[in-house]
């Protein structure tokens, strides 16, 4: 039955084979209704968009012809695709309610609604699971494949993970200069745990509701920068790439809507990810280590408590039936990503078992990964599970539990750092010049104003936000006097006015200082502007109207914030800093993979974190983040190193390590 199908090529979401460009393949139990059938395609709605003219099409249907014509296909009537919009909510409940039959049905013999088929593909299909699990077999190379391909790379010169790679599961050949200690084989004889290091090439679709809706994706690198590929360093919480729930910090992305990204710089990438509607994303995502044998490893059981990540269990539940509760109560914390256990109901199948505990961390149900997950999700994978569940939990260490509840007032919380990680943040003492391709330049303005007008801009950042910022300009008003001068533009990092210097103050006290200081009628403002030399306005002609007026719906929508390249090029002086123990056993690799050093072309390169595998300690972690740039090794500098005296200091550290590194927040999409 399924010899013929290729999981490759397999839709992951309706279960048929089509091109990624083409849309789902259904087969519909019953007639459908006309009013719920596309006038181009002739199928029932998919993504339904309703034009200002009254009609109604699949997204793909009508945004494929307007790519060719202007006007709407029944009435002819001149349309863009931007004047579209989504269907009302009743429709589009009417169509997922729709009942349809597995892609599968000769061997599964099930029929559900609509839009419970990818959830019964990924977690109940049997045929589904065998071809996924085939798959998993023949895309796992063993770790000589793996070195062997590491080794030619270097010697081939530069290997960028290209289009071919969106359709290829193996992991990527490395860029030259990446060096790579979290994959370096152990010289310990007692790592039976670790064979080689697995990835895969996935198709995530996310559809913006709302044109100008956040995804809520932060993103590092591009080819303007030493990391080259585009990378996902943060999930915004409560965003749509959050509640979708299958992307996650370090996956790179490869292609949007069929458009590579494998060498665009950042500027042009984040305005590609910009665009309404539907995105289809192919992304590389690390899966971690394979693991040879049923054990799994345990990480902190040494050390400093604070830096300690706790245990990680596997822990298997047999329902007697499939519609048995577990009685699990799940939640999710303001301060950590992920899904905890927040209670075992008394007399439930998990407290019978006894194995599970209050306050464990969910890493993965049945192989799904959970790790940046929601409660609702956990649910659904429990819900549509045999009678065999099985978990992956981390669970932390009794030290930790205890001192968490020992604070009067508080529940225990399981925290990993106390206090809070960015209260260690302070001024950096490591100097150093900024990547190639980007510097910055010093300006000052001298004005003389009335003392009741104000200059006219505003700000944001200080020393006092998340990411330790300095202070910046996110507008200039057109009414203000730093608007008429024309030196001042938003993005400007503000050094001093009048010479009371700005650069390492909170924000609440430079908005006082900024007040005090321009009821005087003589200004004196230096800013410092930093420059790359891919411009962020260096974008195609062909996309450049439509993108700027997107531009322009999202100033109007959401505060302004600069884009992670803005930040590189600032003088190293006004960087703030911060010390990350890792801890590990001997067996143990530390999990993280670095890009920079001397480069022929480019000259001396600050090292960055270019990847942070799943299942190590420094993910366990979690402070680490990919685009942070380390400047010193257990408090000898960086600058200066190639990789090959930085891979040894690195290695010789057997189960202790301190990375101090700058970290700036990814540009938001």
């Amino acid at each position: 039955i399924t010899a013929g199908l290729s999981w490759a090529r397999l839709c992951k979401e309706c279960g048929q084979q089509h091109e990624g460009q083409e849309s789902h393949l259904y087969e519909y139990q019953d007639e459908v209704d006309d009013e719920l059938v596309c006038h181009i395609c002739l199928q029932p709605l998919l993504r339904p968009m309703d034009t200002p003219c009254g009609h109604t099409y699949c997204f793909l249907c009508i945004s494929n012809f307007l790519k060719e014509q202007d006007f709407c296909p029944v009435d002819r009537q001149r349309l863009q695709l931007h004047q579209c919009r989504p269907s009302s909510l009743l429709v589009r409940n009417l169509l997922d309610k729709l009942i349809v039959m597995c892609p599968h049905y000769v061997e599964c013999q099930q029929q559900m609604q609509r839009c419970e088929l990818q959830p019964h593909l990924l977690n109940r299909c049997p045929v589904f699971r065998r071809l996924r699990e085939e798959a998993e077999k023949r895309k796992r190379p063993s770790w000589n494949e793996l070195k062997g391909r590491k080794d030619d790379s270097e010697s081939s010169g530069d290997a960028k993970i290209s289009a071919s790679l969106s359709r290829n599961a193996s992991r990527p050949q490395p860029d030259p200069g990446l060096i790579n200690p979290a994959y370096e084989e152990s010289e310990e004889d007692n790592t039976p745990l670790r064979s080689s290091l697995v990835a895969e090439a996935n198709l995530v679709e996310l559809f913006r509701e709302e044109p100008e809706e956040v995804l809520g994706l932060r993103i590092v690198g591009g080819k303007d920068t030493p990391l080259g590929n585009i990378v996902i360093q943060e999930i915004v919480r409560e965003s749509l790439a959050a509640r979708d729930g299958r992307l996650a910090p370090g996956d790179h992305i490869l292609e949007v809507n069929d458009i590579s990204l494998a060498s665009v710089p950042h500027a042009r990438a984040i305005a590609v990810l910009q665009q309404p509607a539907l995105l289809r994303l192919t992304v590389m995502q690390e899966k971690g280590f394979k693991i040879r044998d049923q054990r799994h490893p345990t990480h902190g059981t040494h050390g400093n408590a604070d830096n300690n990540p706790g245990t990680v269990l596997q822990v298997t539940l047999m329902k007697s039936q499939r519609s048995e509760p577990l009685g699990i109560k799940l939640i999710r914390k303001s301060e950590e990503s992920g899904v905890f256990i927040l209670d075992l109901l008394s007399g439930g199948l998990a407290a019978r078992d006894g194995k599970l505990r209050n306050n464990d961390k969910v890493l993965a149900i049945n192989g799904h990964d959970l790790r940046h997950g929601t409660p609702e999700s956990a649910a659904q994978i429990i819900q549509g599970s045999e009678v065999r569940v099985n978990f992956v939990v981390m669970r932390p260490t009794e030290a930790q539990e205890d001192r968490g509840s020992s604070k009067e007032g508080q529940h225990s919380r399981g925290s990993r750092r106390l206090p809070e990680p960015q209260y260690f943040r302070r001024r950096t003492t490591y100097m150093k010049d900024p990547p190639g391709g980007f510097s910055s330049q010093e300006k000052t303005v001298s004005l003389k104003k009335e003392p009741r007008l104000s200059l006219g801009i505003t700000i944001a950042g200080g020393r006092d936000c998340r990411s330790r910022l300095p202070v910046y300009i996110t507008s200039v008003q057109p009414v203000g006097v730093l608007h008429r001068d024309g030196t001042i533009k938003k993005g400007d990092i503000l050094l001093s006015i009048n010479g009371v210097d700005l650069t390492q103050l909170t924000y609440s006290e430079a908005v006082s200082v900024l007040k005090a200081q321009t009821a005087q009628s003589q200004v004196f403002l230096r800013v410092i502007q930093t420059i790359s030399e891919e411009s962020e306005d260096d974008i195609d002609a062909t996309n450049k109207d439509e993108l700027d007026s997107m531009d322009e719906l999202r100033d109007e929508a959401f505060n302004w914030t600069p884009l992670w390249t803005r930040w590189l090029g600032l003088p190293s002086h006004m960087h703030w800093c911060r010390d990350i123990v890792l801890q590990k056993t001997n067996s143990e690799s530390w999990g993280f993979s670095i890009v920079g050093g001397y480069e022929e072309s480019r000259g001396q390169q600050p090292f960055f974190i270019k990847t942070i595998v799943p299942g190590t300690p420094a993910h366990f972690d979690g402070r680490l983040k990919c685009g942070d740039e380390i400047v010193a090794v257990n408090g000898a500098t960086t600058v200066g190193m190639n990789n090959s005296s930085l891979i040894p200091m690195l290695k010789l550290q057997k189960n202790k390590v301190t990375l101090t590194v700058v970290s700036w927040p990814g540009s938001l999409v």
